[in-house]
């Protein structure tokens, strides 16, 4: 079923919604949210609760590309029962790994504190956009999706070292960028 017969049945309160949504979007939703949970019983909580949150938004939005709509509704309630679990000393998953690969080009005391998301944003999608495809591609795999640098390997036919040295050298770029922009 096509995204915008989906979407349709979301805004006429039709709960075939879920059930199609599911059957597309299922398997997607799932590898994202165990890519951050280490849990497999959080990482379904999760993608029930995308549902129920596309369910909710949709009557106000209308997403012209459901994918990554769900997506970033998944990953944001994935980092958040991440947050929760890591403050009573649980989780896991590959979003730890993560956080510390990142935090070479973008500290979270500096940056973060002070300027306000949307410019770091603006300036990470600038930088995002100036990437070869294929580097940019494994950059968001890991960083955006959580992925295991083993996966990523795997889906682009590389060896794990050959991704590890890109994300090394993405990171850098990303970082010496940040600096140019007066945004680290």
């Amino acid at each position: 079923m096509e995204d915008c017969a989906i979407v349709n049945l979301y805004w006429s309160r039709d709960p075939e919604a879920i059930r199609r949504t599911g059957e597309k979007y299922g398997g997607y939703c799932r590898a994202i949210a165990r890519n951050i949970l280490a849990d497999y019983r959080d990482a379904e909580e999760c993608v029930n609760d995308t549902w129920l949150n596309a369910w909710n938004s949709m009557p106000k939005d209308r997403p012209s590309l459901l994918a990554p709509y769900l997506g970033k509704i998944t990953r944001n309630l994935a980092l958040s029962r991440w947050r929760a679990g890591h403050a009573e000393k649980r989780g896991g998953g590959e979003l730890p790994l993560v956080l510390d690969e990142l935090t070479e080009c973008v500290s979270p005391g500096g940056v973060l504190q002070s300027l306000e998301a949307a410019e770091l944003e603006e300036a990470v999608n600038r930088f995002l956009g100036a990437l070869p495809e294929r580097e940019r591609s494994v950059f968001l795999r890991r960083y955006w999706f959580a992925e295991p640098m083993a996966d990523i390997a795997k889906r682009y036919g590389m060896r794990e070292v050959t991704v590890r040295t890109s994300l090394f050298r993405s990171r850098e770029k990303l970082r010496r960028y940040l600096e140019k922009e007066a945004l680290l």
